[in-house]
């Protein structure tokens, strides 16, 4: 099953670091122009890792699922949301569809309302962290922590503690393994997705979901409203017309969870 590593073991990037330096001193006596470049290289390998959601550089990534099976899982960002949260519930219910809805927790304490409404339909409830920093990943270990850790708080009050984490905006970097691990939780992010801009740019959506989507595809959308209401309207025909196309393609919707071969989440203990 994909997804099994642990977070906080030896990643690619120590071998590739470890790699770089020896490289180098092993260069250093007889160019030192030479052994610059092995330490540029690990550091634009870095920098290209951090910018790929689907990059296992520092960590293990479940970006897939199961492709033995037709079926892909649904995941929904940045919410939840008074305005969209609701309409994507009734969408969900009237085609006994099940999505993992990845919230940040500063929307949680918001709204706790609507992540009970979220638990109680069947869904599942992954952590985004606590104020969704699209630049998180650049910050300290402690910060990256902490913003991890209240999302957790957060979510522990309605009974759960998520297990997957999503980073914002996709980005990973090499503190998270270390935070996952004492968390004891992993990293989700995805394989298909519309370039919506967190429906900032929705016109097509459901097309550009419906050419890429592969069976084992990890989904993702966006829980969080367009800009007024003729685009609300606009936004959910696109989501329904993704629900309902992919049933057309014969892909079925399954939780996270049963895609992955993993728990999203369980009872707070």
């Amino acid at each position: 099953m994909p997804g099994r590593d642990r977070p906080g073991t030896s990643s690619p990037a120590h071998f590739t670091g470890y790699a770089a330096i020896l490289s180098s001193a092993a260069l250093f006596p007889f160019q030192t122009t030479w052994a610059a470049a092995p330490l540029a290289g690990f550091v634009l390998a870095c920098a290209a890792a951090s910018l790929s959601p689907r990059s296992r550089f520092f960590l293990p990534v479940i970006s897939r699922g199961q492709t033995a099976i037709r079926a892909v899982a649904l995941t929904f960002d940045d919410g939840p949301d008074p305005l969209t949260t609701p309409l994507l519930l009734a969408a969900f219910a009237k085609r006994r569809v099940r999505a993992t809805f990845f919230v940040s927790g500063r929307n949680a304490v918001r709204h706790p309302e609507l992540v009970r409404q979220i638990l109680g339909a069947g869904h599942l409830v992954g952590n985004h962290s606590y104020s969704h920093d699209p630049l998180l990943m650049l910050s300290s270990y402690r910060r990256l922590f902490r913003e991890i850790a209240a999302a957790q708080d957060a979510l522990k009050e309605f009974g759960i503690r998520p297990l997957a984490f999503r980073p914002p905006v996709g980005l990973t970097n090499p503190k998270l393994p270390q935070v996952l691990g004492t968390l004891g939780m992993f990293c989700v992010t995805f394989s298909c997705r519309a370039f919506d801009r967190g429906n900032r740019r929705i016109d097509g959506l459901a097309g550009k979901i419906l050419r890429r989507v592969r069976p084992g595809d990890i989904v993702l959308l966006h829980d969080v409203r367009p800009g007024g209401e003729n685009d609300v309207a606009r936004w959910l025909r696109e989501i329904e017309s993704v629900l309902d196309s992919l049933a057309a393609k014969d892909l079925r919707v399954v939780s996270l969870d049963a895609l992955i071969g993993r728990p999203v989440m369980e009872a707070a203990g």
